[in-house]
């Protein structure tokens, strides 16, 4: 499949109206762009120099929290298709509970990730300090994040105590995929190395909800994330240079 093909799809997958793709839509594109016999011919061609990389390496980088994020194909404000390296081992820090402005879609290619999926927990002050324990929700700090323009700072701005809910665990091995809507609050973990296909899709708002666990020793302050450091140039084409192989292209 040709680049011009993939775009062509996901324009005409995900729609051009006034409503949102739906996450299942996404999830659904998203599974036939990770087939190795899609993926790989278009990693190739991108590594070969097959597009501008202007824009690829300035919206590639390495997560804050330790994956490599790189853009294959941008069309926004329509979506945006990455590959998120994930090398292995733990990370530096446990991913945030989080949701995003958009509905996403992700496929596993090589390795696995384990998703949790939460609810906020409502309590009432007048029934006093709410319980501890699992059972009764996790005790979380909530914040509202932002970030300056594509490519710019993340902005974590604080909301206060929270308590949020565990509904789903879920592992999920190579060749599968799931859709989530932009409200859905999750967090993902991955301690082997794993290559993951991701889209985001049209934004439906402007900021996005991350709860931070409160850690044992009571703390849970978060600094703002450092800003992002896009991958030079050659970085960039040796990582989808080396997974266009992985892949047999």
């Amino acid at each position: 499949m040709q680049i011009e093909d993939v775009r062509r799809l996901l324009v005409d997958r995900l729609g051009g109206g006034p409503r949102p793709p739906s996450p299942e839509a996404a999830r659904a594109v998203i599974a036939l762009l990770a087939r190795p016999d899609t993926l790989g011919p278009l990693v190739r061609r991108l590594s070969a120099g097959d597009q501008d990389l202007t824009d690829c390496t300035r919206l590639s980088y390495r997560h804050v929290l330790g994956f490599d994020k790189l853009l294959l194909l941008g069309g926004a404000p329509r979506y945006m298709l990455r590959v998120h390296l994930w090398h292995g081992g733990a990370g530096p820090a446990p991913e945030d509970i989080h949701n995003h402005r958009c509905a996403i879609a992700s496929a596993v290619v090589r390795g696995r990730v384990r998703m949790e999926c939460y609810e906020p927990v409502a309590h009432d002050p007048a029934d006093g300090p709410p319980p501890g324990a699992w059972g009764d929700g996790l005790p979380a700090v909530a914040y509202r994040e932002t970030i300056d323009g594509p490519g710019g700072a993340w902005r974590l701005h604080h909301v206060g105590a929270a308590r949020l809910r565990l509904t789903g665990d879920e592992r999920f091995g190579a060749g599968s995929s799931y859709g989530l809507d932009a409200r859905a609050l999750h967090r993902v973990v991955s301690e082997e190395p794993t290559v993951t296909l991701f889209l985001e899709t049209a934004a439906q708002r402007a900021v996005t909800d991350v709860f931070a666990p409160v850690r044992s020793n009571g703390g849970a302050g978060r600094p703002d994330p450092p800003p992002k450091t896009p991958l030079a140039t050659a970085a960039y084409l040796a990582e989808l240079d080396a997974l266009a192989r992985s892949l047999g292209y």
